[in-house]
């Protein structure tokens, strides 16, 4: 099969190549703008089923001894043990054992239970919003603040740190440079261990202090596993809501019909956010997967120990599930969306992230009904990045 090769506009507008890739090549070969060679799965019935195969596994570890025996041995990375013990990279029976530890804090009733705080923190933002200039960047002033504050309150994370946090997130997420990436990676896991071990030394009764308290027993959580559950919540914590913000804001602003109809009516908030995660949801392709033996995705055989992409994007936006697929609706049902995943990696998270993104957009809307783009949309520019799907600057006129 031939290998295609995917151009750095497809960071920019990837849907263009989904439509025809999705019609021609649906699970195909190819090489991404980083110069990655992966298989791609593309369509919405093939993304769910991949997303809930046995067969596609996680396992750091596994994956590595499988390529090196096919393509020899391979530079492993410093930290990858220190950042990446996660339950996002791991299978059964150890992945149920991390999320088991952390979903207590993601139920739905303690998720309804952060509404109050959640809105406050909203309405702060726009407060100082509002005494300030008519001319900001969105993202800088709500989008970003809103989900860091959630989760760094959550983690028992200074907020002073916030910015440094946004930067290694950026560098880890996008960053083709591995000198970079192995700074940033070094920083926030040097960062991560230390507040670890003070939480070992000095206990307390945050989300973290109880992940650490749970590392203490060995049937639990190891140290490394207690660092990479931070990083993983600390990161993923904000940069799904931060892009869900930034990127439904941007459609709305360019689609006014769309806009009115969801000022007008508070109550379309809930399913429009639905329908913003399926239209161009923030994580573009589902982190990797590989085969552990030869599987069949969507009538392609592929061999054992390669690597899968799940193109959540392309997904979304398949006419065999969606009708008029590519347009925007905030009153269409979209709740069967991939834009969380499927499955037993299901993003743990996604009821915090809907509940954020709820409050965030019921208050923009309401406080600033008036808002309008301040830019002409071929200047902005979209993160290089295959996982997260997001823009760079948002600048807004309030008035």
């Amino acid at each position: 099969m031939e290998v295609l090769r995917l151009g750095t506009e497809f960071f920019t507008d990837p849907h263009a190549d989904y439509s025809w890739i999705r019609e021609r090549r649906p699970t195909s070969r190819v090489i991404t703008p980083l110069g990655n060679e992966v298989w791609l799965v593309t369509r919405y019935a093939d993304a769910r089923a991949a997303l809930a195969d046995p067969a596609l596994h996680k396992d750091n570890a596994e994956f590595h001894a499988l390529a090196e025996a096919k393509y020899g041995p391979i530079p492993r990375h410093e930290l990858k043990d220190a950042i990446n013990s996660h339950m996002l990279a791991a299978d059964p029976p150890d992945h149920t054992r991390l999320r088991k530890l952390v979903g207590k804090a993601f139920t739905g009733r303690a998720i309804a239970a952060l509404r109050p705080r959640i809105e406050e923190i909203a309405a702060s933002l726009l407060d100082t919003m509002e005494a300030g200039p008519d001319r900001v960047d969105l993202l800088d002033t709500y989008a970003f603040p809103l989900p860091i504050t959630v989760i760094c309150e959550l983690l028992g994370v200074s907020m002073d740190d916030r910015d440094d946090f946004r930067n290694w997130s950026n560098t880890l997420l996008q960053s083709a440079d591995m000198e970079a990436h192995t700074a940033a990676a070094r920083s926030l896991a040097g960062y991560l261990t230390a507040l670890v071990d003070e939480r070992r030394d000095h206990p307390t009764d945050d989300m973290l202090g109880a992940i650490v308290a749970a590392s203490a027993d060995r049937d639990q959580l190891s140290r490394n596993e207690a660092i990479s559950m931070a990083f993983l919540l600390l990161i993923a914590g904000h940069e799904t809501t931060v892009n869900l913000i930034g990127t439904g804001m941007y459609a709305l602003l360019r689609d006014p019909v769309q806009f009115e109809a969801l000022r007008a009516d508070p109550a379309l908030v809930p399913g429009a956010i639905e329908e913003f995660l399926r239209w161009d949801g923030p994580v573009h392709l589902a982190t990797l997967r590989f085969t552990a033996s030869p599987t069949v995705i969507g009538g392609v055989s592929i061999p054992a120990g390669e690597v899968v992409l799940v193109s959540l994007t392309s997904a979304n936006r398949d006419p065999e599930r969606w009708p008029d697929a590519d347009s925007l609706d905030v009153r269409r049902p979209a709740t069967s969306h991939l834009a969380f995943g499927h499955g037993i990696h299901h993003c743990l998270g996604a009821p915090l992230a809907r509940l954020e993104g709820e409050v965030a957009f019921t208050a923009l809307l309401s406080r600033f009904p008036s808002l309008t783009l301040d830019a002409d949309p071929s200047t902005l520019t979209w993160r290089p990045s295959t996982l997260i799907r997001g823009l760079d600057r948002l600048p807004v006129r309030l008035h």
